[in-house]
């Protein structure tokens, strides 16, 4: 009796494993593979249009599973290149893969005036009669001494730490994703005017940029912006 029990236990236990192993070829048998669609940019990531010229996107291909799929690839911004209008622009090219999961790729294209030939690239420090004023109370902060670097990208068009002269930034202690850093586009006559910025700690920008001059004889940078609908700073670099 003893020997046709433990032969029973024996013939459960592999049955048991027969039926795991079904299980398992199973699993395998319901499992598939998952394709992302492969996007490759044509021409450059970052593109030079000198301003007047003519802009062509150079475009997009795309392969899935290893079919060309570079008619289904949507393509958004590059309508919106301006070839008159010095600045940045942003191309966005997305394709959908076999479960649904999106792919894009983006390019950069930058309009630039290379008539520009001034450069006020250069370590400045905000100098005294730099403020924040805030509309609500007609409170003015001066704040001065806190150091913004300009660099240039292209002819015409810089790059900057802060366009709040370090006010959160190094003022406030906040740190650097309190800096407002963009870029600038400086014209033929040393008019200063905003392309774009960000404050990354809050996800926001300028209200409004206004009065930016340079001046080439005493290396003077000054411009306004309005701020979350409720400050104006006045900044002055030297």
């Amino acid at each position: 009796m003893k020997k046709i029990y433990l032969f029973g236990l024996l013939l459960a236990g592999v049955l048991l494993g027969l039926t795991s192993c079904n299980d398992d070829n199973d699993e395998l048998t319901d499992s598939r593979l998952t394709y992302y669609a492969d996007l490759q940019l044509q021409g450059d990531e970052f593109m030079l249009v000198p301003i007047g010229s003519n802009f062509v996107d150079p475009g997009c291909t795309g392969t899935l599973a290893g079919e060309d799929i570079t008619d289904k690839i949507v393509i958004e911004g590059a309508d919106e290149v301006d070839p008159n209008s010095p600045g940045f622009y942003y191309i966005t090219y997305s394709a959908v893969g076999s479960d649904g999961y999106p792919a894009s790729v983006e390019r950069t294209v930058c309009v630039y005036d290379p008539s520009v030939t001034t450069d006020m690239s250069g370590d400045y420090t905000v100098q005294e009669g730099s403020f924040r004023y805030w509309f609500s109370s007609g409170a003015t902060v001066p704040f001065s001494g806190y150091p913004v670097a300009i660099e240039r990208i292209v002819p015409g068009i810089f790059s900057i730490t802060d366009m709040m002269g370090g006010y959160y930034d190094q003022r406030a202690g906040y740190g650097p994703r309190y800096a407002m850093g963009g870029y600038l586009q400086l014209t033929n006559d040393n008019e200063i005017f905003a392309l774009s910025a960000i404050v990354p700690g809050w996800g926001d920008s300028y209200d409004d940029f206004y009065n930016g001059s340079y001046d080439p004889e005493t290396q003077t940078v000054t411009f306004d912006l309005d701020y979350a609908g409720q400050m104006q700073f006045h900044i002055i670099l030297h």
